[in-house]
């Protein structure tokens, strides 16, 4: 079916309409209008509305269901009514501007209706004006819900092409009983900044609209700054500053200018939180005004969209929730976090209008907004538009966004899981923990160092990342001495941590030197008897042992556990770690038998005090297995499987000691006489120590070796020295050459070279996990 007819000037019945007769139209049309000519000869195709001016450098947007809906044919898969929906400076008025101009400029319709939909006044007006417009029957111009009425019934019956744009609908109860019809040869697009059941229905499309993709935000603002490229030095910085949103990138397009400034230097002063998001934006004030004819500002644009929220029931919560997400990852916070006990005590104290008492309010705070379009919130998950956060943020004076920092600290604290073995899960937290530490240095850092800071650094490392782990504790170090008036005590219990995870990234003799020297000084301001200097002591004893000097550690617990005994106790759980390391080095140094008998009574202990599941008693369980699998392959390998499927359920596949035990179950089929299915688990293991530990993380190396070293047992000594002398290259370069580890990659290199030249093939079986 073709639509294409002859084309003569179109009527707009903004400015003029053809045909006899006056009539003075009344307020309730939405506005004064006097002598109006009502048309009776209508010349088609008719406007009416004032369509908004296409913004300048206006971007297509590939958004899913605008393409089909552009046609106007007998059918329209998905329903003749689109919905844009998304937060204010999206840009769902450009997108339903191009799209009606495109169909207008295409002939592809007889009549165009633009209707402000702010209110149901607005809208009745709209229609009865469109109504006037094409002469619809019984349309008086006296009564504007009557002619809307009239209007609308014309609407269900005309054979004409048409298109109704209600833009920025606010409440969609102004629609009941004004939806435009379903018809196969018309079309609505309703802009909005809500979602939620009350606009579903059986004939419409909901294009849920986001900001612009990086590309397209980088494209956009290439194409305003063309022409200036000494502006144009950080198109990318300031595109993810902003966000992508369409609205922030065109005011801050025009800023840069109309003062002239580079996005390296708006870029600077983006990041200076004394500069207030106006003061970033062109001047409403100033005679150029805004660009592309918008009356707001992006500051003032997402206020005013804040402000149904505060109204909405659960009256005067949904802004407190914002608020306290407004410190947080705009990408992703736990929605779990807002029922923390610290969450819940803060958003009772900000919030006089209703009863924060659980889980349920909570919930409907965050679906409201969610409604609103202020925050995504899926099944677990809420993400806050960066802009959005910041326009909240700028509400509070500092000593308010102290305390915000601080309650949003301790709620995720509270959140944080002993054990994150959802990988995502866990990185969502650092990530959090990373943001609110930006708005809360000072606060979180002074007078002790707020929990969640450890948690976040040591998550780290638990992830697999432990050099990563070190270098946040190095950071954090070097900002608290920064600090004028620091605590002493504090810096010297980063230090602490930090050596703790120096030797397992690796780096043994490092953490040796840091305990050494953190020691007296801990002395000096804790004193010999705090448990930071014990728990310090600790660590140099076991960094000792990592270095290759066993002698040195079992040396140094046995002048450290009557002393634990004494000051904090036998059941004390730092007491249990001494007692844990204390027995694992006099294995390695006199033999495994006394040990065997040490860890069995151990783990009765270890099991009382701290729990079956704790990863302490873990430990001494796989350590106990891999004693017994001395003497007795087969029971070690059954204790073995246990503690792995404990490790599974409690740390999860990825955790650095379920890793751990794999290995040792690997090594035990292997002197089980499994050869084959050692040398497999091995590699199976390979590539997911490769993937979580990365391929030079001093676990993954040694797996290499272990396999390695099966290879030359299975017969193929040539092959075990040739593995060899590449992991010996790499070890090198990551452990240095007096690690423990490269000593003996020294001594294997030289046996399977021997090997190869005809000597006898050893039982190696792999080394250790």
């Amino acid at each position: 079916m073709s639509f294409l007819r002859p084309d003569p000037p179109p009527a707009d019945f903004s400015t003029e309409a053809s045909g006899t007769g006056s009539v003075a139209l009344r307020d309730n049309y939405g506005t004064v209008a006097t002598n109006v000519i009502l048309p009776r000869d209508v010349s088609w195709p008719v406007r009416v509305g004032l369509v908004p001016r296409l913004a300048d450098c206006f971007q297509d947007r590939s958004l899913e269901g605008i393409a089909d809906f552009a046609a106007v044919e007998e059918t329209v898969p998905g329903g003749s009514t689109m919905l844009l929906s998304g937060m204010g400076g999206v840009g769902k008025t450009q997108v339903a501007v191009s799209l009606a101009e495109r169909l207008w400029r295409d002939r592809q319709l007889d009549l165009l209706v633009w209707i402000s939909a702010t209110s149901r006044a607005g809208i009745l007006g709209g229609y009865a004006r469109a109504g006037l417009a094409v002469a619809a029957p019984g349309v008086q111009g006296t009564d504007a819900e009557a002619d809307a009425a009239q209007f609308h019934g014309w609407l269900s019956a005309t054979d004409r092409r048409w298109l109704i744009v209600l833009d920025t609908l606010e409440r969609s109860a102004d629609l009941q009983g004004l939806w435009p019809p379903s018809r196969d040869l018309g079309r609505t697009v309703l802009t909005t900044r809500l979602r939620g059941v009350a606009l579903d229905g059986p004939d419409q499309r909901l294009v849920q609209m986001g900001t612009f993709t990086a590309a397209e935000g980088a494209a956009y603002l290439q194409a305003r700054l063309e022409g200036h490229p000494d502006l144009a030095d950080d198109i990318d910085g300031v595109v993810t500053d902003l966000g992508s949103l369409p609205l922030a990138l065109g005011q801050a397009s025009a800023f840069l200018l109309d003062e002239h400034v580079p996005c390296s230097v708006y870029r600077t002063r983006w990041a200076d939180r004394r500069v207030r998001l106006d003061d970033l934006m062109p001047d409403p004030e100033d005679p150029n005004g805004l660009p592309d004819d918008y009356q707001r500002t992006v500051a003032v644009t997402l206020s005013l969209s804040v402000e149904p929220a505060g109204r909405a029931r659960p009256a005067g919560l949904a802004r407190p929730v914002l608020e306290l997400a407004s410190v947080l990852h705009p990408a992703g916070i736990p929605a779990s976090l807002f029922t923390t006990e610290a969450a819940l005590n803060w958003l009772t104290h900000h919030c006089s209008n209703t009863q924060v008492n659980g889980a349920g309010v909570i919930h409907s705070a965050l679906r409201c907004l969610h409604r609103l379009n202020l925050m995504t919130l899926d099944s677990s998950n809420v993400m806050v538009h960066a802009l959005v956060q910041r326009v909240m943020r700028e509400t509070k004076a500092d000593e308010e966004l102290t305390d915000l920092a601080w309650a949003a600290a301790d709620a995720l604290a509270e959140e944080w899981p002993q054990v994150a073995s959802d990988r995502d899960y866990a990185q969502r937290l650092r990530d959090n923990a990373a943001t609110v530490y930006g708005y809360g240095k000072e606060v979180l850092l002074h007078p002790d160092i707020h929990p969640v800071l450890a948690q976040a650094a040591s998550s780290l490392g638990e992830s697999g990342d432990a050099v990563g782990a070190v270098a946040a504790y190095e950071r954090l170090h070097a900002d608290i001495v920064r600090m004028p008036h620091h605590d002493s005590g504090s810096a010297l219990n980063l230090r602490h941590l930090m050596a703790r995870w120096q030797v397992r990234a690796g780096n043994p003799s490092e953490a040796v030197a840091t305990n050494a020297a953190l020691l007296p000084a801990l002395i000096e301001v804790k004193g010999p008897e705090h448990p930071l200097t014990l728990a310090t002591r600790n660590n140099l004893a076991q960094a000792q042992g990592e270095s290759g000097n066993p002698d040195a550690a079992v040396s140094a617990y046995r002048q450290l556990l009557p002393d634990l005994n004494r000051i904090l106790g036998p059941s004390d759980p730092l007491t249990l770690v001494a007692r844990l390391n204390n027995a694992h080095w006099r294995g390695v140094a006199g033999g495994p038998a006394g040990a065997a008998a040490e860890y069995e009574q151990m783990l009765d202990d270890f099991e009382h005090v701290l729990g079956p599941d704790a990863f302490e008693t873990m430990v001494v369980r796989n350590n106990l297995a891999l004693l017994k699998g001395l003497v007795d392959v087969a029971g070690a390998i059954t204790d073995a499987q246990d503690v792995l499927e404990n490790q599974l359920r409690e740390l999860g596949p990825e955790h650095l000691s379920t890793l751990k035990t794999r290995s040792n179950l690997a090594t035990m089929r292997a002197k089980a006489g499994d050869l084959a299915g050692s040398i497999e688990a091995h590699r199976q293991l390979l590539a997911d120590r490769t993937r979580v530990l990365g391929p030079e993380h001093p676990d993954t190396l040694l797996t290499r070796a272990n396999i390695a070293d099966l290879q030359g047992t299975a017969g193929n000594p040539s092959g075990a020295a040739a593995a060899y002398e590449q992991i010996l290259v790499d070890q090198l370069r990551v452990l240095g050459p007096d690690h423990p580890d490269v000593t003996i990659s020294r001594r294997s290199l030289h046996e399977w070279r021997e090997q190869a030249g005809g000597g006898a093939i050893s039982d190696s079986g792999g080394r250790r996990g």
